[in-house]
């Protein structure tokens, strides 16, 4: 019987990583034995970063990196960028999936110094 390991996110990171510039296609599969495929590119592609629309911008940024993509899981993403005040956007793993997909995902950011922005992916 083959022996079950768990990979931290770092660890999986690496390994999509090489794998990917060794052309290999990395499959990943849920623990609880969900059939769906994984949302992010096939056949050995890498993903590439994917940069959101903010509105009322001053400096802030927001971008999901090809490797978090893959990794399909939920996010906080920091989108301080250049500006002197942090906010962040949560996303699930259904959003990181959507936007690997190139579909359109607009999420409200956390509220910081009296304000907020609306983050739109695609």
């Amino acid at each position: 019987m083959a022996e079950s390991r768990t990979l931290d996110r770092r660890q999986f990171t690496l390994a999509a990583a090489l794998a990917a510039l060794s052309g290999v296609v990395i499959t990943i599969s849920s623990a609880c034995g969900s059939s769906s495929s994984p949302s992010g590119p096939t056949g050995g592609t890498p993903a590439t970063d994917k940069t959101g629309v903010i509105s009322a911008n001053h400096g802030h940024t927001a971008v999901i990196t090809g490797a978090q993509l893959t990794a399909g899981g939920a996010l906080e993403l920091n989108i301080q960028g250049a500006a002197t005040h942090p906010h962040t956007v949560s996303l699930t793993a259904a959003e990181i999936g959507a936007i690997a997909a190139n579909q359109q995902v607009a999420k409200q950011s956390t509220t910081n110094n009296s304000h907020s922005h609306t983050v739109t992916f695609n």
